[in-house]
């Protein structure tokens, strides 16, 4: 009885090891565990929690799955094998289904780029600006050479437009660059009351200026500086602010405002137009507010814009908050803009049912503007920004692939940009405070590559349409 009850015990254990080590071989083929530091914001104090294990998926994940074919590409990045109307201009267009960013000779694909592909300030940036470059235009081409066969095809927000654009007149595969107007923001540095926050201007109560009259003709005039962008092929269009405080709080923001202030006397008559008391504000009153101001702003900042420049891109002001999970907000949004840009900070992996949400009240694709992580081998402190932390590069690269994975699941999404070139350097006491000390880069300091996150970005970056195709062949997009 007892070798009876003692065999059994093995084959139990032996089964039950067996399915361990299928379950492990499964996690393996599927996902490999990166560790991170989650950021936390409260009552304006950050702190990053505990190692955390997240599960992570590469294109090493689906290299097998993958068709032997190479994705044959043009001089934009696109898929030579989609192509619809040419208008000369970039632009989107759903195609069975799925949104895509349609290049100006009609062929459909993806905007991948990287944000602020400018010159660093700093002391210790000059000193290596001048050592390893020399001048401005060997620094732009051997950066550009460098993402464009790394299977990046754009540069995002403030990035130095002047040497985009004189790069592209000699280059055969052109970057697509975007511009960022900051409508709001320079408003209010002309009419005063903005402040400097982490990031982005900061408003009174966090109520823009609106219903100033004096801000439709600021807008007029001030876009009448884009009209040099007018006939540029190479350019993806237009982010008109970044990071605005839409919010939910918005209408009792505005009404705390003084009462000889025309944003408080905007909330008040329109609260009175719903025959709504103050103290009787609802949900469905907030969300609704937050709608009318959407709406005010982006019909008074794309009728400028357009009225300059018809031919590009409106791709918003980058949403960063709770403001692009309110319906009303999207629907308004999405009356004047091209694209929804989206600053997507606070996880490690999209939500699908979220991106879902954003196409279908806006009726708009999307465009993942903001995303990094930071790693301590860096030897930065890595507390300014919204990033979380890893432990290394290879997991900075890693972060990467599983982020961008989602967003390629993602019918509604046609691209996205990194943030940013190139680390901050704590010695330089100019930047915003969100940019003090951190390895937010794919450069260092001294404009060294980070060589594994590099390798990472093409390994996704270069198989995209591949795994594009697999997922629709699939239908392995999931929803959260």
């Amino acid at each position: 009885m007892y070798n009876y009850l003692f065999a059994r015990s093995l084959l139990f254990l032996a089964s039950f090891l067996l399915s361990c080590n299928i379950l492990l071989a499964n996690m393996q083929t599927d996902s490999v565990i990166v560790y991170a530091k989650v950021r936390s914001k409260q009552d304006n104090q950050i702190s990053f929690s505990d190692w955390r294990s997240f599960p992570t998926r590469t294109v090493a994940s689906l290299s097998s799955k993958l068709s032997n074919q190479k994705s044959i590409t043009n001089k934009y990045g696109s898929q030579q094998n989609i192509k619809t109307k040419s208008t000369g201009f970039f632009r989107t267009e759903k195609i069975n289904g799925k949104w895509w960013s349609i290049d100006p000779d009609g062929f459909a694909g993806l905007h991948i780029a990287v944000n602020s592909i400018q010159q660093g300030k700093s002391d210790r940036n000059i000193k290596a600006f001048k050592t390893v470059f020399g001048n401005d235009f060997s620094w732009i081409k051997a950066t550009l050479d460098t993402l464009s066969s790394r299977g990046f095809n754009g540069a995002g927000s403030w990035s130095d437009t002047d040497a985009i654009i004189a790069y592209n007149k000699s280059s055969k595969k052109p970057i697509a660059y975007s511009v960022m107007l900051n409508m709001m923001s320079e408003y209010g540095n002309k009419r005063g009351g903005t402040y400097q926050e982490a990031g982005h201007k900061g408003y009174p109560k966090n109520t823009i200026f609106v219903f100033d009259p004096e801000f439709e003709v600021f807008c007029d005039q001030f876009a009448q500086k884009i009209v040099k962008y007018r006939n540029d092929q190479n350019l993806y269009g237009y982010f008109t602010d970044n990071e605005l405080p839409f919010s939910l709080k918005n209408l009792e923001s505005y009404l705390s405002l003084p009462q000889t202030d025309l944003g408080f006397q905007a909330a008040k008559k329109w609260l009175s137009s719903r025959n709504v008391e103050p103290q009787n504000i609802s949900d469905q009153d907030r969300a609704d507010f937050l709608g009318y101001i959407a709406d005010k702003y982006f019909a008074t900042v794309s009728a400028s814009i357009k009225k300059y420049d018809p031919n590009h891109m409106i791709l918003g002001s980058r949403f960063y908050t709770g403001e692009k999970n309110v319906q009303q907000f999207m629907e308004s949004a999405g009356k004047y803009i091209d694209v929804v840009s989206v600053n997507y900070y606070g996880t490690w992996t999209p939500s699908q049912q979220s991106m879902k949400n954003w196409e279908k009240w806006s009726g708009k694709p999307l465009i993942i503007t903001e995303f990094y992580v930071k790693a301590e081998d860096s030897g930065l402190p890595n507390q300014s920004g919204a990033g979380w932390v890893v432990k290394t590069q290879n997991d900075r690269g890693l972060f990467y692939q599983n982020y961008c994975l989602s967003l390629l699941e993602s019918k509604s999404c046609i691209g996205w940009h990194w943030f940013k070139f190139q680390d901050n350097d704590p010695k330089y006491t100019k930047a915003d405070p969100s940019n003090n000390d951190a390895n937010k880069g794919i450069v260092n300091n001294d404009y060294q590559f980070y060589s594994p996150l590099l390798k990472s970005f093409k390994d996704l970056n270069i198989n995209s349409y591949l795994i594009l195709e697999y997922f629709n062949k699939n239908n392995d997009v999931k929803q959260k």
